[in-house]
């Protein structure tokens, strides 16, 4: 849709988590109603009762639409029938996670119709979704399912790095099966493609080796030489900046550094495990090569300090940003 402010759902997750007491902490944040028109979708309710935490934050009115006006000082939550359970802080609960995967949905069908610009999400718990009898391993496969995406990958992103995974929850051993030329190419193609919207200047890529030493020769693994050279080769072909493989104990540094925008892992705790460590709050978790914008917080539910007040927006306000500079569209693709 067309605005002055992309208008972005906001998804409230699971209620018995840290999500409403995060959501109520960025809507409070000046910057975020300066970047987008905020759309929770979630319940009223319950965003009325994790203002306590954050005083600041708008007070939540009901809207039919996207589109509804809603007063200065107010901010939107879209009505749905899953009105929202009873809050049980830090319990695991299959009403929670039915409630969370469903506003997901709810989100996820107005911005295929147009009527939102992006969506951030906050965190759910897999557990509680399974409970509940979906299937779904999280966030992106459902969202993946829905917008018939096949070709999609979770990525993290903070202002200064970036990284693509090649795969995401699956078993070390069948991860390492899935180092496949084909799929690492996607991947750098899809990862170049989110510099060129955000408008990088520098679009350089580089492509973790699989092994201690990028293989050492073969000595430690020929998946370097037989599955991820000739994929990087195949996208200079294309005019890609990309290069590797590069040993992965030393890439992340390389691209604190400056000298590469973004860095294809190949597997999911070799991306994620430097990024954590590195910058746990700034981290967001970018859904790339869907149809719609999505981002989402890089942490899960944190049941252990729901509803106390410790939990911080710093990652939420992140994606927010983020989503928002996807939508405003700085790059043409």
């Amino acid at each position: 849709m067309s605005t002055d402010k992309p208008v972005l759902a906001i998804t409230m997750g699971d209620v018995n988590g840290v999500g409403p007491e995060i959501l109520a902490k960025a809507l409070a944040q000046a910057e975020i109603q300066e970047l987008c028109r905020p759309v929770v979708v979630g319940s009223a309710e319950i965003l009325e009762a994790a203002r306590r935490f954050a005083p600041a934050c708008p007070e939540p009115v009901e809207v039919d639409a996207p589109g509804d006006p809603v007063e200065p000082g107010a901010v939107a939550v879209l009505r749905t029938p899953f009105a929202g359970p009873a809050v049980r802080p830090g319990t695991l609960d299959a009403e929670a996670g039915r409630c969370a995967v469903e506003w997901v949905k709810a989100a996820v069908r107005l911005c295929i119709d147009g009527a939102l610009d992006g969506i951030v999400t906050c965190p759910l718990n897999k557990e509680g979704i399974h409970r509940a009898g979906y299937a779904y391993a999280g966030h992106t496969e459902l969202i993946a399912e829905m917008t018939g995406a096949r070709d999609y990958r979770m990525c993290l992103f903070t202002p200064s790095m970036r990284v693509v995974h090649i795969t995401t929850h699956l078993a070390l051993r069948d991860a390492i099966e899935a180092v496949r030329a084909d799929r690492i190419a996607t991947s750098i193609r899809i990862g170049h493609d989110a510099l060129v919207r955000l408008g990088l200047p520098y679009r350089r890529i580089a492509v973790a080796a699989l092994n201690p030493h990028a293989g050492e020769a073969g000595a430690f693994g020929d998946e370097e030489a037989l599955e991820i050279r000739p994929a990087i080769e195949a996208c200079r072909a294309e005019d890609i900046a990309c290069s590797g493989p590069y040993p992965a104990d030393t890439i992340f540094a390389r691209m604190r550094a400056g000298e590469f925008e973004m860095v294809i892992a190949m597997y999911h705790d070799q991306g994620h495990a430097p990024m954590k460590l590195i910058a746990m709050d700034e981290g967001v978790n970018v859904t790339l090569g869907l149809p719609i914008i999505r981002t989402s917080v890089d942490h899960g539910t944190a049941y252990d300090i729901a509803w106390t007040g410790r939990a911080r927006c710093e990652s939420l306000c992140h994606a927010i940003r983020l989503a928002a500079e996807f939508a405003g569209g700085k790059g043409t693709s």
